[in-house]
């Protein structure tokens, strides 16, 4: 099995483009000077590479060469930027260069850290290249956050990355994987974060997107990225930018009745916080990377069906590598201020208030908790049915049980309100047990169908998902 070559430095990267003699473009740099540039020229033979770069700095310049735009750092403005600079130069470059070139632009379009300002700092990154002579191009696009501390040492995380791109676009096109793992060569977690990708054109019509971006986390590239209901990727910061937000997390294996009933009810009593306008919220439904895998190995076709029902049911679903939590919580506040609301069932406490799950924190449970809520953070908890089997008791945040010793730890929560009792919408689903449904579902027994929506229904029936045989 053929696997990455992980050695190469960003220097022997940029050489190894500018010795392809087959490979031509430009490189375009808006914000953070011209570092992806820089990098090329410094390790030499970059004429035979490079046929322009430029820094239309100035957004009276900007806007003559590539037309006015609302945002000048956007997905918009980088496309603007892509279509002039690569139309460019294979208009004017294909009758001058050997047939067998392939052209290319690169762009960026970022805000770095401001002389005056400790600004949010992040920009749009993409290619445009052909990967055959004369072939229609094809694209990869990135949102960045730039996280060093000073415009120097960003400006040069951006000529890493920039570099990484251009190389894995133009050698690890087959591997749109290897695309993405390469993207943090020469770079930490903790100067870049990759939050959205996109790959597009004839050469990548096959590849699944949502995975692709999938593979960010795993690639430890970002902590977490967000599909809206049509099933596309959003960039974090824009959606979640000023907004209350509202997030369920779950392993939706299915969907069912009782995870709609949760987030509406959640939803119901979140709206009635005085700093809350309703119809600003955002609502997520949330799954870990860990839910979705099976020892190591990510079974993509699982993955898609249960953000497909999720979907169906206008979700958002947001993916995330946050097991505990206050690092949910942290994520979501880069973002806004405004209140955040989490809603669980109280079958959850059994880890909750399991103080083991917290041994890796110096402050052990009361750290956690700490973080959880040191603002306008709420947790609102779902009551439970236990089967007939188990008496039909109604286990609710007033009567759950805790081991003895946090007994009082819950008492605070609940008597300064940060554990709030979540009335249901409807009851009638109390008593569903997902993992019971799925396992109804996969061996074909009837009354799995009456505990999920309607349409998930037919989904799973007609898609045949999450292991429905229908023989």
């Amino acid at each position: 099995m053929y696997q990455r070559d992980t050695s190469l430095t960003t220097d022997q990267k940029a050489l190894a483009v500018n010795l392809d003699p087959f490979k031509y473009g430009s490189i375009v740099e808006i914000g953070a000077g011209q570092e992806v540039a820089r990098r090329f020229f410094k390790v030499g033979a970059a004429a035979g590479t490079i046929a322009k770069t430029m820094s239309a700095y100035d957004m009276a310049i900007s806007d003559d060469i590539y037309g006015h735009v609302h945002r000048y750092v956007s997905r918009d403005r980088l496309l603007q930027m892509l279509d002039t600079e690569f139309r460019q130069v294979v208009d004017h470059l294909t009758p001058l260069r050997a047939k067998n070139t392939t052209f290319f632009a690169y762009a960026a379009t970022v805000t770095a850290r401001s002389f005056k300002q400790k600004n949010e700092c992040h920009g749009w990154v993409g290619i445009r290249l052909q990967l055959h002579p004369g072939a229609p191009p094809s694209d990869v696009i990135l949102h960045v956050r730039m996280l060093d501390n000073d415009n120097v040492h960003q400006a040069d995380a951006l000529g890493i990355l920039g570099v990484n791109l251009i190389y894995g676009a133009c050698f690890n096109h087959e591997h749109p994987e290897w695309v993405i793992e390469g993207l943090a060569d020469g770079l930490t977690q903790e100067r870049m974060e990759v939050d959205l990708i996109h790959f597009s054109g004839p050469h990548f019509e096959e590849v699944e997107n949502r995975l692709m971006n999938l593979h960010l986390i795993r690639s430890g590239l970002t902590p977490a990225v967000v599909f809206n209901p049509d099933g596309n990727i959003v960039v974090p910061g824009d959606l979640f930018h000023s907004k209350p937000v509202m997030v369920m997390r779950g392993d939706y294996k299915p969907v069912t009745c009782i995870d709609v009933d949760m987030i509406s009810a959640g939803l119901k009593q979140f709206s009635q916080l005085a700093a809350v306008d309703e119809s600003d919220i955002v609502s997520l439904a949330e799954m870990t990377l860990s839910s979705l895998l099976r020892g190591d190995r990510l079974d993509g076709t699982d993955f898609l069906a249960r953000v497909d029902l999720l979907a169906s049911l206008g979700y958002t679903v947001m993916i995330s590598d946050y097991v505990r939590y206050f690092r949910l919580r942290a994520y979501l506040r880069r973002y806004t201020q405004k209140p955040i609301g989490i809603v669980l069932s109280v079958r959850e406490f059994e880890v909750l208030f399991d103080e083991k799950f917290y041994d890796s924190l110096e402050g052990g449970i009361l750290e956690a908790f700490g973080k959880l809520f040191p603002d306008n953070t709420h947790v609102y908890v779902y009551p439970v049915r236990l089967c007939a089997e188990q008496g039909s008791k109604l286990i609710t945040l007033a009567n759950v049980e805790v081991p003895a010793n946090l007994s009082h730890l819950l008492a605070h929560l609940v008597e300064n309100t940060k554990l709030l009792a979540v009335e249901p919408v409807d009851d009638s689903h109390l008593c569903i047990d997902a993992r019971e449904v799925l396992s109804s579902l996969q061996h074909h027994r009837s009354d799995w169908q009456n505990c999920v929506p309607e349409g998930v229904a037919r989904l799973i029936v007609e898609k045949r998902l999450l292991g429905y045989d229908s023989r």
